[in-house]
C-alpha cells in the first residue's frame, strides 16, 4: 500500500509517496529541485 504525503524540508513542501510494500519513499523531483536552488516558483523549478 502507498500513500502520498508532504514533508518539509528547510520550511519548503516536497511530496512524497511512501511505499510500505517496499519499503521505499519516491520524492517529487521538481519539489527537490526547487528546494535546494531555493526558487520560490514552481514553473522555473521545472526547468531544472
Amino acid at each position: 500500500m502507498s500513500k502520498k504525503s508532504i514533508r518539509f524540508f528547510n520550511d519548503r513542501e516536497v511530496r512524497v509517496v511512501s511505499d510500505d510494500e517496499n519499503n521505499c519513499w519516491w520524492f517529487s523531483a521538481t519539489d527537490v529541485g526547487r528546494t535546494i536552488n531555493d526558487e520560490p516558483d514552481y514553473s522555473k523549478a521545472s526547468n531544472y
